[in-house]
């Protein structure tokens, strides 16, 4: 899993370019958001899909987020990266979703994004059946374990570990602070862990 160490929000070349494009966006030039959707939209719909099960759904609610954000983007100052800003309508917009249908977020890893751990080499070795079938069984195992976490704990945790962000963006995406966040995502490494403790100790 990824390290304790926070980073701390730079200026990088990645920020310095969507900030151009949201200038150009502002000064009239629709063709700049277009190449914001094109850089975004997997990244959205991957956030997307942590909360909602349908693939319809989430290509319906991707597309909801950048027309929100293409309508909201005169309130955009720039405090925080625009993928920061960008995710937390994604976040909002999926919520949304489920409050008006009533539905549990999915919140569930699928066998790619299981690979994404730390072990991920460990479950790609040694590709015997024996291997094999314990691969697919830790990453049920897996999936079950991110699913039973609660709500809170679950969006900290998958923004840190798959999506890999700074606590300070993770903090800004849900609208917590800082110390709730990193306690989030302890609570919920330590959930995850006790639920495969036992499986990775017998293999």
């Amino acid at each position: 899993m990824a390290p304790e160490s926070d980073n701390h929000p730079v200026v990088t070349a990645e920020s310095q370019t969507d900030l151009q494009l949201v200038r150009k966006v502002k000064r009239g030039e629709r063709s700049a958001f277009d190449l914001l959707v094109i850089k975004y939209q997997s990244r959205v719909a991957s956030i997307i899909s942590r909360y909602v099960y349908d693939n319809q759904d989430v290509m319906d609610l991707t597309q909801e987020s950048f027309v929100k954000a293409y309508r909201a983007l005169e309130r955009f100052r720039g405090d925080s990266a625009f993928y920061t800003w960008l995710y937390r309508i994604a976040v909002n917009t999926a919520k949304n979703f489920l409050e008006s249908r009533s539905r549990r977020p999915q919140g569930s890893a699928d066998s790619a994004e299981a690979e994404n751990f730390e072990d991920g080499r460990k479950l790609r070795d040694n590709a015997s059946p024996e291997r094999l079938l314990q691969r697919e069984q830790l990453q049920k195992a897996l999936q079950k374990a991110i699913g039973d976490l609660p709500e809170e704990l679950r969006s900290a945790f998958l923004l840190r570990e798959y999506d890999g962000l700074s606590y300070d963006d993770i903090a800004r995406i849900l609208e917590c602070p800082i110390g709730t966040v990193r306690s989030r995502i302890f609570r919920a490494r330590d959930a995850v862990d006790r639920q495969l403790g036992p499986m990775l100790d017998d293999m």
